[in-house]
């Protein structure tokens, strides 16, 4: 699929609400913000000010109120929720779209006029306290929704099962990495990595649910290979004190890059991609290493299984031996890395591009607002 067909025009106004993110919903309401500008939409994104720094949506078309939703429930959600009245008071729009279960709990109780939307993003997993809360949230939402929005088939299920009118699927689309900056030898380089040395790269917030804990005991096995595999880790999050910990105890040959910009680099000069998370719908991770052909190890989890196919190695979350198992075999195989290489790249053809992912939502805001006039041609 291309995206060179444009978004149905939709000349309406939509408020995109997000909490603190560093990673994947920034970078989705980012996209579509861009494409429902393009599109004829006017778009106003409230979130914290911090997200208005990384992602920079007023530059991709949008005016910008800040709202400070934490990614985890705070006494301040009250005041989260004053401002986000406030904002949709001060700039009053045709339909709400919150993204994430934060988000959409405070656009919630500020019960807004227009139509609410809420897309779900991520799977509760947390148990005790915190997991009763979480749930107790999506339960709130699920019954306070106009759509629910399934990144992932089983998002849609559990938003049905847990009260949602209307649940549908609305995957979400990686947006397209520039082309590489670099040759593939001067960032090995930057790594002291050799021709012959295997390089294995994941990229992601540095948070429990990535599982990276059994990614670095996995690489610590490797150590007895000749030569060495490195394992570089790209993404900044809480977690990166207890795996930087973890990292020097096991001696693993892994290294924590920080944040980076450079993705596209990395995938040149990668020869494999490893997932270890616990779940993820469509990881934007997963869907631009198969686009680069990059051959992929991930966990047989969430919505991984229906976006990947037959075009990845899968194996079970929580399992060291298991990835340990993959990644030998693939680094011992170049014929078998190059296969799934392919597979990767045709399985990357026939996903929804950014371009579809805006026309399904213009199409789902003009389907809500059949007062406005929706100028499709």
């Amino acid at each position: 699929m291309t995206d060179a067909s444009p978004a149905p025009r939709w000349p309406g106004s939509v408020a995109l609400v997000l909490a603190s993110s560093t990673g994947g919903v920034g970078q989705h309401v980012r996209s579509i913000t861009r494409g429902l500008t393009e599109a004829g939409a006017s778009v106003l994104v409230c979130g914290p000010a911090a997200t208005e720094e990384q992602f920079d949506f007023t530059g991709a078309g949008a005016r910008f109120t800040p709202v400070e939703i934490p990614a985890s429930p705070t006494p301040g959600d009250a005041r989260a929720v004053t401002a986000l009245r406030r904002a949709l008071a001060d700039t009053p729009v045709d339909v709400v779209h919150a993204h994430g279960l934060r988000a959409g709990l405070v656009a919630a109780l500020a019960r807004p006029a227009a139509p609410l939307i809420v897309t779900w993003h991520n799977a509760v997993l947390a148990g005790g306290l915190r997991g009763a809360v979480s749930r107790l949230v999506e339960r709130v939402v699920a019954r306070s929704v106009r759509v629910a929005l399934g990144a992932s088939a089983d998002l849609v299920d559990r938003a049905a099962a847990l009260g949602a009118a209307d649940a549908r699927l609305a995957p979400v689309a990686a947006p397209a990495l520039p082309a590489p900056g670099r040759r593939r030898t001067a960032v090995r380089a930057e790594f002291g990595v050799a021709a012959d040395r295997p390089l294995v790269l994941s990229v992601g917030r540095l948070h429990p649910q990535k599982r990276y804990d059994v990614l670095i005991d996995a690489a610590a096995h490797w150590r007895t290979r000749t030569p060495v595999p490195l394992v570089v880790i790209a993404g900044s999050g809480p977690a990166y004190l207890p795996l930087a910990a973890r990292i020097s105890a096991a001696r693993a040959p892994v290294t924590l890059l920080g944040h980076r910009s450079d993705v596209a680099d990395l995938l040149g000069a990668a020869d494999l991609a490893v997932v270890t998370s616990d779940w993820e719908a469509r990881q934007l991770f997963a869907q631009e290493a198969l686009r680069a052909g990059v051959p992929l190890v991930a966990t047989a989890v969430g919505g991984l299984p229906e976006l990947v196919g037959d075009a990845a190695v899968l194996v079970p979350p929580g399992d060291v031996d298991a990835v340990d198992a993959a990644v030998r075999d693939l680094l011992d195989d170049p014929g078998r890395r190059a296969d799934l290489g392919r597979r990767g790249l045709a399985r990357a053809a026939t996903w929804p591009t950014e371009a579809d992912t805006v026309a399904a939502l213009a199409g789902l805001y003009a389907e809500l607002t059949p007062q406005l006039s929706t100028g499709n041609r």
